[in-house]
C-alpha cells in the first residue's frame, strides 16, 4: 500500500522585482505581495514606528516590549532584532503564532528568501526552546497558540507589529474583541504604536470602536497608504480626520467585525453614532 502524500502548505514565489516570498496554499495569500519581506518590514513597521529611537530612550521599569502578532516567516521579527542591535536597549520581542509551519518552511529556504541568512541558529533555537537571545539585551520569545483565544503572558507592549492573514481569511484576528484586548494590554500609561498593512475602512472602524486612535500609515509596495494606530492621539502624524467619516457612512463594507465570521455590511446607526463620538474627532 502506497503511503498517503500530504499536500504542500506553502510554496516559494517570485515577486515583481525578483525577490522571493512565500505563498500559503491553504489561505491562498502571498506574503509581502507588493514588495519584498525586508522592505515591507522596514517601511511599514520599523521606520514608521521609529522603533530603534524609541527603544534607545526607553526608561520604563520593564523591557521595551514589541508584540509580533502573527510571526509568520519571521520577517518582521528579524527586522526588529536588526534595528535594535547596537542600540544598547533592553528589549523583548514576543512573537505570537498559532502554527510555526510557515517559519519552518522559510528556514528550509533561507538562502532563497535572503532575510533569514545569518539568523538560522536564532530561529532554530526559538523553535526548539521557545526563546533566543543572540543579540545582547534583546530577547526573542515565542508564544504558541491561537492568539484570539489566549491571554498573553508578556510585558505590556510599546510596539505592536500586527500581521495576521487578511480579515477575509482570518476574521477572528480582526474583530472588536481582539483590538479591545490589545488596547487593554497596553495598560494606558505606556505609549504604544500598532502598524498594519490594511487600509480597509471596516478594519479602521473596528480599531476606532475598540478605543484606538487611528491614522494613515506610510505607503508600501503597491499600497498608497497603510494603517497606524496608537493608544495616544499625539503619537499619530496623520490621524484620520472627520472627512473620513463620510467614507464610513457611504461604504457598503464599513461595519466593524464581531465574532469569528467575516461579514461585509454597512455600518449600523448605533455603531456610527459611537464612532463619531470618538475623541479622535473632537474639534473637527
Amino acid at each position: 500500500m502506497l503511503p498517503v502524500m500530504s499536500m504542500p502548505m506553502f510554496e516559494l514565489v517570485t515577486l515583481k522585482g525578483g525577490a522571493k516570498s512565500i505563498r500559503s496554499l491553504v489561505h491562498g495569500e502571498t506574503m509581502h505581495i507588493g514588495t519584498d519581506p525586508v522592505t515591507e518590514a522596514s517601511e511599514l513597521h520599523i521606520r514608521q514606528q521609529r522603533l530603534a529611537e524609541r527603544a534607545k530612550v526607553w526608561k520604563g521599569s520593564c523591557p521595551f516590549a514589541i508584540w509580533d502578532v502573527g510571526l509568520g516567516p519571521a520577517a518582521n521579527a528579524i527586522a526588529a532584532i536588526e534595528a535594535l542591535r547596537g542600540t544598547g536597549a533592553e528589549a523583548e520581542i514576543h512573537s505570537f503564532e498559532i502554527d510555526t509551519a510557515v517559519l519552518e518552511f522559510a528556514l528550509r529556504h533561507s538562502s532563497e528568501l535572503g532575510y533569514l541568512e545569518g539568523w538560522e541558529s536564532a530561529v532554530e533555537e526559538l523553535l526548539a526552546e521557545g526563546r533566543s537571545e543572540l543579540v545582547p539585551g534583546v530577547r526573542w520569545i515565542l508564544h504558541r497558540g491561537d492568539f484570539s483565544r489566549m491571554a498573553p503572558a508578556a510585558a505590556p507592549p510599546s510596539s505592536i507589529l500586527f500581521d495576521p492573514y487578511s480579515p477575509a481569511r482570518n476574521p477572528e484576528m480582526w474583530n472588536l474583541d481582539i483590538f479591545r484586548r490589545l488596547l487593554d494590554c497596553t495598560r494606558g500609561e505606556i505609549p504604544c504604536l500598532l502598524t498594519n498593512y490594511t487600509r480597509s475602512t471596516s478594519a479602521r472602524a473596528t480599531m476606532l470602536l475598540a478605543g484606538w486612535f487611528v491614522g494613515r500609515g506610510v505607503p508600501t509596495g503597491g499600497k498608497e497608504e497603510t494603517t497606524i494606530a496608537s493608544n495616544r492621539r499625539d503619537l499619530l502624524e496623520k490621524p484620520l480626520e472627520t472627512g473620513w467619516l463620510s467614507r464610513v457612512r457611504s461604504s457598503t463594507n464599513s461595519s466593524p467585525l464581531r465574532g469569528r465570521n467575516y461579514e461585509r455590511n454597512p455600518i449600523s446607526l448605533e455603531d456610527y453614532a459611537t464612532l463619531i463620538a470618538h475623541p479622535q474627532f473632537d474639534g473637527g
